[in-house]
């Protein structure tokens, strides 16, 4: 039951498919970020299958784009573009440490973070308006991946701000099933990249690589540590990234 209860936790705070009630504490929080990938899984079972239908009903490609960059918005109800919003107002800011981590706690929107957002849906839906139904099978792994990787980070590296909701899961976290489940994850993904897309695995593979380095190095510097919403944000960039990779390779297939 206990792990009944963290998945409930996992999809109530990450997603908006309904779940049932559960009490929020630190023993039926331990394993939630273990299953965090899978809502990732259901946001590119959901997209795959939207990218069918579009090539068996011939739409186009403006169409075809726009509802795909918008799907992980729909389920996920937009958490972790909140924080890929926010940590854009930040980094724009070219405050101060402490000035920067203000911005991500204040609830005003800025104008970089406007500007994020609208540069990102654009980018998102012209690679989705791309992507061939073929590769739609990669989908579920991008998405697990990039979860896997922000929940081991979280459990891993250090936090800006103790004390906070992600420093909370963190606490909370059985930090050995974490990295367990960030592997098991990181291999099924490949499993579906190497089955589907073949060589195109190595480049999903290195830009995930590339993105969390970056995602630490960024983190640190900048913040003195990750936070719920750096984590947003680096669950944003990854899935770009690695979905422009894959109609990137199979251009060059």
């Amino acid at each position: 039951m206990r792990l009944i209860r963290s998945l409930v936790i996992a999809f109530s705070t990450y997603s908006r498919i309904p779940m049932p009630q559960v009490e929020w504490n630190d023993e039926n929080r331990k394993y939630a970020m273990c299953f965090f990938p899978l809502i990732g899984g259901i946001v590119g079972l959901v997209l795959w299958g939207w990218l069918r239908l579009c090539d068996e009903i011939a739409l186009g490609g403006m169409l075809r784009g726009a509802v795909g960059a918008v799907i992980p918005l729909l389920i996920t109800g937009g958490i972790h573009m909140d924080g890929f919003m926010d940590t854009s107002d930040a980094l724009a800011s070219w405050q101060t440490r402490e000035r920067r981590l203000e911005i991500l706690k204040d609830s005003h929107t800025g104008a970089f973070a406007v500007i994020g957002c609208a540069a990102y849906l654009l980018l998102s839906a012209a690679v989705y308006g791309e992507m061939p139904g073929r590769y739609g099978p990669m989908l579920p792994g991008i998405f697990m991946l990039s979860r896997a990787l922000s929940a081991l980070a979280l459990a891993i590296f250090k936090s800006a701000r103790p004390g906070g909701m992600m420093d909370g899961f963190a606490r909370s976290a059985h930090i050995r099933m974490v990295t367990v489940s960030a592997a098991a994850y990181a291999a099924a993904s490949a499993a579906l990249w190497i089955l589907f897309g073949q060589w195109i695995a190595v480049g999903c593979l290195g830009a995930a690589g590339i993105c969390l380095l970056y995602y630490r190095h960024m983190a640190y510097k900048q913040f003195g540590g990750v936070t719920g919403d750096l984590a947003g944000w680096f669950v944003q960039v990854t899935e770009l990234a690695l979905a422009a990779v894959i109609v990137l390779g199979g251009k060059l297939q």
